[in-house]
């Protein structure tokens, strides 16, 4: 899917309220490649006319002359954006547009907002085959500028959950709490539970008729400017809605453009749901079967992209606890499988993402020194996990680098097992790397195998057992803290908490009650192996 957007489309639909254009031409007509989240201490590989996120950046002539090296498109710093005439004349050389993020929107929401521009329809033929009602299908910013036009006031095209999806330009001429709105991504609470009281959203989901709404005094922002809004529906089912700042009631012409508005918006919004769905089925087969290692496994990777270069396979789960409410862990897993896209997409616009079963497994391009890749693949899920909060806690996984496509398969099988270490709490983390875990890995498997063959400890550890059961002994517990202090008496007693001599006493009773030579490296051993595999 190309995206169709140039950056003048993204100034204008932004700008007023998310960016400012501080320098350079955006009138050129280059289609924008992607974006590109920048990092100063890991470089990240940059398509051309990318459009540059520089977080916590500040502009220098240097930073834009190598930006226009790689053929960026635009730069994107928070604002306000200080310009010396040495950057000027860099950005003129480089053909770097300045842009500037305005003081209360978040990177986060930027990145959102632009992807959702960026990729205005999914389906990939002919243009003319992909218009809904004269418009790029999918294109909701496109819509709210028509709707806007049409009402002759700034518009918001929200999901069910008052989310706001796209917005048209004029957004000045509305109030503080629309700009709230946009900039928060939502209705604000304290307006929502007014209109709750009011019984707006009741009186909205119940017809399909538009309903005027009186302005709310707000003692913050003093919202003044009246609201006119109707439900997006499909059937039964409620998509959404429209929202429009308007000086007064519409007349009835106006009534009857933004019902058909509402039907039109209710098809985009179906063709970017089913584009998503679509692209994410297609996305998870081609992922899967590159990670199966199978026949088609080079094809997939050509297709998508990844072929002929060393990959990082990653991984993501719920950390699941309570699986009874299977409808949540659903829609948890599903909105832990896109974050997590999202996120990747930034690190590295090469990257791809998909949900198999209940991992969500990630392949990315392993640039830079192959011994640090390991490191590098922390990072990118250490900053996942640290945007993602605890709203839906998860563990996550790397596997070894894939040099070829074995490799991709067997690095796929190590984040499996790294997975379900963490899942049973072995180690307590939620960032598992497998060449650190690889011990851990083969114990786990093969107490697995210990259990389905149905094994019971036998010789000296079955002794001890049945001794502790009948004298409600400690033999096996001094025995594994003489383990597992690697013969250090004094740690060992320390550790179960009794005397030196007392531990001494116990430690000799484990060998006659045993029947074993603890000054045996075969003895002692195998019986860490059964203490491990066994867990008498």
């Amino acid at each position: 899917m190309r995206p169709r957007v140039s950056l003048g489309r993204v100034v204008d639909d932004l700008g007023a309220t998310l960016l400012e254009h501080v320098y350079g031409d955006v009138g050129r007509p280059d289609e924008l490649g992607a974006v590109v989240f920048h990092d100063p201490s890991d470089q990240p590989v940059l398509p051309a006319s990318a459009l540059v996120l520089g977080i916590g950046l500040s502009v220098s002539p240097e930073l834009v002359r190598r930006l226009g090296e790689q053929r960026v498109a635009a730069l994107v710093v928070r604002a306000p954006v200080p310009l010396t005439d040495e950057v000027r004349a860099a950005a003129d050389e480089a053909g770097v547009v300045v842009l500037g993020l305005r003081r209360g929107v978040t990177w986060g929401h930027l990145n959102e907002m632009l992807r959702s521009l960026l990729a205005p329809g999914s389906d990939p033929g002919p243009a003319d085959e992909a218009v809904l009602g004269g418009l790029p299908a999918g294109d909701l910013f496109a819509v709210a500028n028509a709707i806007a036009a049409l009402l002759d006031g700034p518009v918001t095209i929200e999901d069910r959950s008052s989310r706001v999806l796209a917005f048209s330009g004029r957004q000045d001429e509305a109030d503080s709490s629309r700009v709230d709105t946009i900039l928060g991504r939502q209705v604000p609470e304290r307006y929502a539970r007014v209109l709750h009281e009011r019984g707006v959203f009741r009186e909205l989901l119940r017809g399909d008729q538009p309903v005027y709404i009186e302005p709310i005094p707000d003692r913050i922002n003093g919202f003044v400017v009246p609201r006119v809004a109707i439900r997006v529906r499909a059937g039964d089912e409620v998509l959404g809605s429209i929202w429009a700042a308007v000086p007064g009631p519409l007349s009835d012409e106006r009534n009857d453009a933004l019902r058909e508005a509402a039907n039109l918006v209710a098809l985009h919004l179906l063709r970017v749901r089913a584009g998503a769905d679509v692209q994410r089925r297609m996305r998870a087969d081609l992922l899967n079967a590159a990670l199966e290692g199978g026949v088609g496994a080079g094809e997939a990777l050509e297709r998508l992209g990844l072929s002929s270069q060393p990959l990082l396979v990653l991984g993501v789960a719920l950390d699941e606890r309570d699986t009874s409410d299977s409808a949540r862990v659903m829609h948890d897993r599903q909105g832990l499988s896109d974050a997590f896209a999202l996120h990747l997409h930034a690190v590295h616009p090469s990257a791809v993402a998909a949900a198999i079963g209940a991992v969500t497994y990630g392949l990315v391009p392993a640039t830079g020194a192959p011994e640090k890749a390991g490191s590098r693949a922390e990072r990118i899920l250490q900053g996942f996990l640290d945007r993602l909060g605890d709203r839906l806690p998860s563990i996550t996984a790397v596997g070894p680098v894939a040099h070829d496509l074995s490799d991709v398969a067997r690095s796929r099988s190590s984040v499996d097992r790294v997975l379900r270490l963490l899942r049973d709490g072995r180690p307590r983390r939620r960032i598992g790397r497998f060449d650190e875990l690889q011990g851990e890995a083969l114990i786990s498997e093969l107490r697995d195998l210990a259990a389905a063959r149905g094994e019971k400890p036998t010789g000296a550890l079955a002794r001890l057992a049945e001794y502790d059961d009948e004298h409600r002994g400690n033999l096996i517990q001094t025995l594994r803290a003489w383990l597992d202090a690697f013969g250090d008496t004094v740690l060992a007693a320390e550790s179960v908490g009794v005397h030196q001599n007392t531990f001494r006493y116990r430690l000799r009773r484990v060998a006659d009650v045993g029947q074993c030579d603890l000054s045996d490296p075969d003895q002692r051993f195998g019986l860490m192996v059964q203490l491990r595999a066994l867990r008498p």
